[in-house]
């Protein structure tokens, strides 16, 4: 008997085919789409996070884009025996598929979410405000865009149909099947290993793109003994987000009486070495800078926050300056670098301004970053009788170690940069709460904690009397010797860490959904 394949198997045999292609070509097109996502998210930063993103951003839209298929066209090309309606179906709904998924990312590009039903007061708030500025221009507009996109998808889906049977021969399904499988596979099998170590570079990813549920296998790989379950969950109950979203600075409405009377200086000797004894001034012991550069050093000074919130204030001024200013104290600012940010402009003098002021003690606060022959030109007796001083350097050292003098009573054991501008506040009659403006806390102060916490780069660090701990980004904790700076082994107080890792989420401001 001879099988003659019937007229209708034909036509499906090649709508089948001709909507692989169809979902190949709007693969491609949805995953350029997908670029926004990648362009307005932070960089992996590693190899292995730069890896995991292409192999998910290739895998997981390709994915969408092909279950879209299967679900939507797939049928059609079985159920509609007219190949100029399945073709007319299916560029429709391409056409607004890929449309909600530029709109999607659009709107995760903005507000950082994705569409979905915890989203749908946003957009529906958003369109209301749109709709309401909207004119018949802008809708024909958006209608004429809409047309030329769907007319496009109309073309594309004619040429494969004209051209499917030149483009079976070239049979290139496996290769690009194989493709997509390996990055799905590898993208899944990365994840599965960043989510046992906390690895960030790749966690961070999970809510980039729509829809996306990596792969985890915490549970299974608990129960080979290939995962201490309870050092996971203490790694990631220490983990801290490094990408915030803005600041809130101040974290609540500061207002307090200061005493026009009380002068206090804060001098920072950034070029140069302090010397060893200054009379009238006594050094502070277990006093550490935390900051890798002289830019960080200044901003802990100023803002009293650490390296974590930096590139967020820049619109901001700092309270340190501006609340004494604006109850009529006299403020003075030295700074010799002139590319100081805008915001520290209004306080800026130069120096021969700034040491005249000082000289004559008509300045009530004074916050200069000099040069050791700097101060010595403004150390005097007068000088030192006069002002509360707060005399610091910006030096280089393993163990992080820094100099700090004074002339009045210091009552923390161990204390940092970020401690500066709450205890000038506070010498100059300011009783607000450090935690409104500061990570930390007036020198002065009797209720104070047992350590001082703030970041460098990617790492969360506390400094205690007789130790150095470093919590890593995936939540890792090695401790050191503060003398020596050798790695030591001694339990780690997870409470504590806990507690310095909420101080510095403070002023952290959350997306507003």
């Amino acid at each position: 008997m001879i099988l003659v394949e019937t007229p209708r198997r034909k036509l499906v045999t090649q709508l089948v085919n001709w909507g692989h292609w169809f979902a190949l070509v709007n693969i491609v097109t949805a995953i350029i789409i997908a670029a926004i996502y990648i362009v307005n998210s932070p960089a992996p930063g590693t190899p292995l996070g730069t890896l995991f993103l292409f192999t998910n951003w290739i895998s997981h839209i390709g994915f969408l884009t092909f279950f879209g298929f299967v679900i939507f066209i797939l049928p059609l090309c079985y159920w509609v025996p007219k190949a100029k309606v399945v073709k007319i179906a299916a560029s429709i709904s391409a056409a607004i598929a890929l449309a909600l998924l530029a709109f999607d990312a659009l709107l995760y590009n903005k507000y950082g979410v994705h569409l979905s039903f915890n989203s749908a007061n946003l957009i529906r708030n958003e369109a209301q405000t749109a709709l309401a500025e909207f004119g018949w221009q802008q809708w024909g507009f958006l209608l004429m865009l809409f047309v030329v996109w769907l007319s496009v998808q109309l073309i594309v889906a004619n040429a494969l149909w004209q051209r499917i049977e030149r483009l079976q021969k070239r049979k290139l399904g496996l290769p690009i099947t194989a493709f997509f499988v390996t990055c799905f596979v590898a993208s899944h099998a990365l994840h599965v290993w960043a989510d046992a170590n906390l690895y960030q570079p790749i966690v961070r990813q999970d809510n980039m793109f729509p829809l996306s549920y990596p792969a985890t296998a915490k549970t299974l790989l608990a129960k080979y003994n290939l995962l201490d379950y309870d050092n996971y969950n203490q790694r990631k109950e220490l983990q801290f987000n490094q990408d915030i979203a803005g600041i809130s600075y101040p974290s609540e409405a500061l207002y307090c009486p200061v005493d026009k009377q009380n002068k206090v200086a804060i001098l920072v000797v950034i070029d140069g070495e302090l010397p060893s004894n200054v009379s009238g001034l006594m050094r502070v012991n277990n006093h550490y800078g935390i900051n890798s550069t002289e830019v960080g050093s200044i901003n802990s000074v100023l803002y009293g926050l650490p390296e974590l919130y930096h590139h967020a204030l820049k619109n901001y001024a700092p309270i340190l300056l501006e609340l004494p200013q604006s109850q009529g104290l006299m403020v003075s600012l030295y700074q010799a670098d002139s590319g100081q940010q805008s915001s520290l402009t209004p306080f800026q003098d130069n120096w021969q301004d700034f040491k005249q002021q000082l000289q004559s003690g008509s300045s009530n606060l004074a916050v200069g970053f000099i040069s050791a022959e700097q101060l010595n030109e403004l150390i005097t007796d007068e000088f030192v009788n006069q002002y509360k001083i707060m005399l610091s350097s910006f030096t280089h050292t393993n163990n992080f170690a820094q100099s700090l003098m004074s002339n009045f009573s210091v009552n923390h054991t161990v204390s940092n940069r970020e401690d500066l501008a709450p205890t000038a506040l506070d010498l100059l009659g300011c009783k607000a709460q450090p935690k409104a403006y500061s990570t930390g806390t007036s020198l002065t102060s009797n209720n104070t904690a047992d350590y001082v916490v703030s970041t460098q780069g990617s790492k969360v660090m506390l400094f205690t009397a007789d130790s150095r701990i470093e919590v890593l980004s995936n939540g890792n904790v090695r401790v050191f010797d503060i003398q020596s700076g050798d790695e030591i082994f001694s339990p780690v107080d997870t409470n504590l860490l806990s507690q310095a890792i909420k101080r510095l989420s403070r002023f952290s401001a959350k997306r507003q959904p």
